[in-house]
């Protein structure tokens, strides 16, 4: 990524700088894992059975353990070493849920965790090709992040996006035990699962919402999850649980913060649900579209800060 100052109407490059040690990425990352990333921090340098994971996190809206990787040379295998952190975790879940509970208040036991939503992070200065198109798979349980420094005390960190194949993970998984074993536990949730159960006219209404949601910014990311489909700008703003016959969508703001003249929503602060804020609305046509992502606007503006 190429980044410019602007000074008088006119633009000068600004030089990157490279990044001397792994330890200089891990350090940045570790410092600022929940901004970067919105995980929580478990373990930095983490043995398990000879194999060390750099940084053990956890994703408190999953509900699963998260295993990053610092990479600064490019000779090595996404897949061979994603699924190797990957098998080592599942099969020491004990271990990870102890270490969990050393260092945080609220302990959590084994079946607290969503272990389905166990996921590998890479982040590295620049990524080859090749390891780019091996993650092009519909559920990978793993994912590039390209960190840049600059010279005018600037980090850059871009997800690489798959290009959208519809290929999956297990059509290569015979040729190897540790991805075969891995995927029969983790469960990479797409569009297309939630969709499923969907009728016509909802799939319909689901990608007219989300085209609405996705053109408040340019930046808003797509994250299907086991139990709905998160919109994100730096947290979920909206979340949408998609059902037969209509669409239930959250907002995450809290009780007293939304401005809902027509009064849509519900409070739902006292029920509970799967998502993310306080409100609730469920609608099954486009008559109130255009007015329910105003509604979304104002949680975005919250959470994009």
């Amino acid at each position: 990524m190429d980044m410019y100052s602007i000074k008088n109407k006119k633009l000068s490059s600004i030089d990157s700088i490279d990044f001397k040690l792994e330890k200089e990425i891990q350090k940045l990352c570790e410092d600022n894992l929940h901004l970067l990333f919105g995980l929580h921090m478990v373990r930095s340098q983490f043995i398990l059975q000879n194999l060390r994971i750099d940084t053990l996190a956890f994703d408190a809206k999953a509900r699963a353990f998260v295993i990053i990787e610092y990479k600064k040379d490019k000779n090595f295998s996404v897949i061979d070493q994603g699924y190797a952190y990957l098998s080592v975790v599942l099969n020491n879940k004990a271990d990870c849920i102890l270490e969990y509970n050393e260092y945080h208040k609220e302990p959590i036991k084994k079946d607290d965790v969503d272990w389905t939503q166990t996921r590998v992070i890479f982040v590295a200065p620049s990524f080859t090709q090749y390891q780019i198109q091996s993650i092009n798979f519909k559920d990978l349980p793993i994912e590039l992040w390209e960190i840049r420094r600059y010279e005018n005390d600037t980090i850059s960190l871009l997800q690489i996006q798959p290009s959208g194949s519809m290929e999956s993970i297990k059509t290569i998984s015979s040729k190897s035990k540790t991805i075969e074993g891995v995927s029969r536990e983790i469960k990479v949730y797409t569009e297309d699962d939630h969709l499923s159960i969907a009728s016509e006219e909802i799939k319909e209404l689901y990608e007219k919402t989300k085209a609405s949601l996705l053109g408040i910014n340019g930046k808003v990311k797509v994250k299907p999850t086991k139990k709905y489909i998160g919109f994100i700008a730096k947290t979920n703003f909206a979340d949408i649980h998609i059902q037969k016959r209509a669409l239930k969508l959250w907002l995450n703001l809290r009780t007293g913060e939304l401005d809902d003249p027509k009064k849509l929503a519900r409070d739902m602060s006292t029920t509970g649900h799967w998502g993310n804020g306080d409100y609730e609305l469920q609608f099954s046509d486009d008559e109130n579209l255009e007015y329910i992502v105003t509604l979304a606007k104002q949680s975005y503006k919250k959470n994009s800060v």
